[in-house]
């Protein structure tokens, strides 16, 4: 039996197989949903500054031409 610990209402839930939580890792639909509506309304950030992207090929034979 494997037990999850909802992300949302805390609450403790078992199930014989991984496969048989369908809103795994959350407990029900509304737990899911209410997760969503925190990344959409603003609730949940990211707080770091996305690293700057390596540059592509192109950009490094063109700065190796210079």
């Amino acid at each position: 039996m494997v037990a999850f610990q909802c992300p949302t209402c805390r609450q403790m839930f078992h199930v014989e197989r991984r496969e048989d939580a369908p809103w795994r890792p959350f407990c029900s639909q509304r737990c899911k949903l209410v997760d969503l509506g925190r990344w959409l309304d603003g609730s949940y950030r990211i707080s770091e500054p996305l690293s700057p992207q390596p540059p592509t090929v192109g950009a490094e034979k063109e700065a190796a031409e210079d």
